[in-house]
């Protein structure tokens, strides 16, 4: 379990996080929601490492994350980027082996292993036919497949998705989503060790109705502060979403009537 306990975090005198807490069990998803600004992009930067802390803890298995190197930090958590500034001169295949890099030996090299295990993750997200084509040839769509596929071949137990769906359409969008759901519910195995592994992903997302669909947990921040966490029924509630988002909105059921749905009120 991921458990992030009072963490605040400062942009110098700003602090951007204040004292979040909540739990990531194994094989859950957890997304976080909330309006520009909330501090949705620096809880990864925070969970990922490459913003410390102010105070508070950050602990996967009762390991405290802070205190571990970049190898081991990155043997626990993989993160899929809201970023595509990919090296263009890479292949596809390049890219996905970089998630294999914390496990390498010294000499940098795959074995036959690694190498099944790209494999696995590329025909899981539907990338082996773009193995030897260049990044710089690629749509936004299979980069974003791409950066979950070098995610999975990680093998680590936490995945962390910063606005994976940004400017994919919706297409690419459900297909992603089912492609993380995939992943979690149907763990890879990794690590070279023979034993099967399901992570627990963290994604940020904008549409609400995304969230109800897929997310078994919900962490609504605003101004750098929880302001709900729960289940989607616990957290998709009008006035509790009108007020974070500041626009009237209203929850329905699908329907299907499997899951809520937001929809804007209309003057």
């Amino acid at each position: 379990m991921l458990e992030v306990l009072h963490l605040t975090v400062r942009y110098g005198a700003k602090p951007v996080l204040k004292d979040v807490s909540f739990r990531l069990a194994d094989g859950e998803i957890l997304a976080v929601i909330g309006p520009n600004g909330a501090g949705k992009s620096t809880l990864v930067r925070a969970l990922s490492g490459i913003l410390p802390p102010e105070c508070g803890s950050i602990r996967y298995d009762g390991r405290d994350l802070c205190a571990l190197s970049v190898q081991e930090r990155a043997r626990l958590i993989a993160v899929v980027p809201q970023a595509r500034s990919l090296p263009a001169g890479f292949t596809a295949w390049q890219v996905v082996s970089l998630g294999r890099t914390p496990y390498l030996n010294w000499l940098g090299q795959l074995s036959p292993a690694d190498e099944e295990l790209i494999w696995e993750a590329m025909r899981r997200t539907d990338t082996q036919h773009l193995a030897h084509r260049l990044v710089g040839e690629l749509s936004g769509g299979e980069l974003q497949r791409l950066l979950l596929a070098r995610a999975m071949v990680q093998a680590t137990p936490v995945m962390l998705l910063d606005e994976p769906t940004t400017h994919l359409d919706l297409q690419y969008q459900i297909g992603l989503l089912n492609q993380m759901v995939e992943v979690v519910r149907q763990p890879i195995a990794g690590n070279g060790n023979g034993k099967a592994h399901q992570p627990a992903a963290l994604v940020v997302l904008h549409d609400l109705n995304l969230v109800a669909r897929y997310a078994d947990r919900v962490l609504l921040l605003v101004d750098g502060c929880v302001q709900a966490y729960g289940t989607s029924a616990e957290v998709l509630r009008p006035q509790l979403l009108s007020e974070a988002f500041g626009i009237p909105l209203e929850v329905m059921r699908s329907p299907n009537g499997k899951y809520p749905l937001v929809v804007p009120l209309m003057a």
